[in-house]
């Protein structure tokens, strides 16, 4: 402690009456938990060869504990003001690695189809590029269909982690092929609010 308030040692000083969020708290905890389960999960699902029902369960469950963190965390920090900037950044990173990790995998292994993969991850990471370059213009919220989209791939991935047969197959099958489509949809009309946004903000004012 130097005694030289925060203000004259050139930090801002917090509001009256508002404590300063934690960099460490519930919500950047279960980030990085679910940055920890990808190695984990990779280890899991490429064990003896990726082809051992047993393994391919216990890599569901990390997958499965990672998505159900990611459910949790931003609502976290939302309800209880625990936003921070490491948040900002570490949460969507966390997102795309653990997807990105299992499509990545299981086309690896000849379970699912590149272009499947390609699809989702040129999506997902475009779009989270998108963001970034919007974001002094505004923030574009996830929509109904975003996050029907996030739901659908969860499911669908996690369908083919597990080793499914017969009919069980086909149903993923089905699962996925909504989920891409979502996917690709979901993805134009983010790519329009984009564009939309950028002209309001670019638009001259009126009288001007």
């Amino acid at each position: 402690m130097s005694g030289i308030p925060a203000s004259a040692a050139g930090r801002p000083a917090p509001a009256p009456g508002v404590r300063p969020v934690r960099l460490w708290n519930i919500a950047n905890i279960l980030t990085m938990v679910r940055l920890c389960l990808v190695p984990g999960f990779v280890l899991l699902m490429l064990h003896n060869g990726g082809h051992d029902p047993v393994w391919r369960s216990f890599a569901w469950a990390a997958f499965a504990i990672a998505m159900i963190t990611d459910l949790f965390d931003g609502h976290l920090a939302r309800t209880y003001n625990l936003v921070t900037d490491f948040g900002k950044i570490a949460d969507p990173i966390a997102d795309k690695a653990i997807m990105g990790a299992a499509l990545i995998c299981l086309s690896g292994l000849g379970f699912l189809s590149w272009w499947v993969t390609g699809v989702i991850l040129a999506r997902e990471v475009g779009i989270t590029l998108m963001r970034f370059w919007v974001i002094k213009h505004g923030v574009i919220p996830a929509s109904r269909g975003g996050k029907l989209k996030t739901l659908f791939q969860g499911v669908a991935t996690g369908m083919y982690i597990l080793a499914l047969e017969g009919p069980l197959a086909t149903v993923r099958f089905w699962v996925m092929a909504v989920a891409v489509a979502l996917t690709v949809l979901t993805g134009l009309d983010y790519v329009r609010q984009a564009v939309v946004l950028r002209r309001k903000a670019l638009a001259p004012e009126p009288g001007r």
